[in-house]
C-alpha cells in the first residue's frame, strides 16, 4: 500500500521496469590475472567494467547510433563467420579518460570497438552509448589475452 502523500507534494514519477539498473559479472583468470567483468544496463548506456587488479585506467565510450545513414546497412552481421568476428567499421570509440600512450589508447580502442559490435550483433536495434571502464595490468597485443576477455564480456551481456 503506497503511503500517503502530502496535499502539496509533487507527484511521484513512474519509474521505469527497468529501475534498478541491471548488473551482470563475471570473474576469470587471463593471462595468469584474475579479470573482473561487470556489465550495467541503464536506460541511455551500458557501461562495461573490465578490470584487474582492482585497476580502472582507462575510460571509453562508443556511440552506437551513427549520424551518417551510409553506415546504417552495416548493423547487420554478414554472412560470413570470418567476418563477424571484425570490428565495425561505423564505430567510433572515443578515449574520454586515460590512454596515456598511444599503443594503450589503441588497444583500449579495439576492445571498445570489438566490445560494441557484438552489442549491435546481438541487438541490432540497440541505440544506447557504451561506456567501457578498462583496468588491464597488461596492454600488450596478445590474441589469446584478447579473445578470452571478449569471451567473459560476452557472458555479461
Amino acid at each position: 500500500m503506497p503511503l500517503p502523500m502530502a496535499p502539496d507534494s509533487p507527484p511521484v514519477p513512474h519509474m521505469p521496469a527497468t529501475y534498478p539498473a541491471i548488473t551482470k559479472q563475471a570473474a576469470v583468470v587471463i593471462d595468469g590475472i584474475i579479470t573482473d567483468v561487470t556489465s550495467t544496463s541503464f536506460a541511455d548506456k551500458i557501461v562495461i567494467t573490465v578490470t584487474q587488479a582492482g585497476r580502472l585506467a582507462q575510460w571509453i565510450h562508443v556511440p552506437l547510433d551513427s549520424p551518417n545513414p551510409n553506415f546504417a546497412e552495416q548493423h547487420l552481421p554478414s554472412g560470413s563467420d570470418e567476418d563477424g568476428l571484425l570490428p565495425m567499421a561505423h564505430l567510433t570509440p572515443k578515449t574520454l579518460l586515460g590512454g596515456s600512450t598511444s599503443e594503450r589508447e589503441t588497444v583500449g580502442q579495439l576492445y571498445a570497438t570489438q566490445i560494441a559490435s557484438i552489442i549491435i550483433t546481438k541487438k541490432p536495434e540497440e541505440k544506447r552509448t557504451i561506456l567501457i571502464g578498462l583496468g588491464l595490468s597488461k596492454f600488450e597485443a596478445n590474441r589469446e589475452a584478447f579473445y578470452d576477455t571478449i569471451d567473459v564480456v560476452m557472458k555479461c551481456l
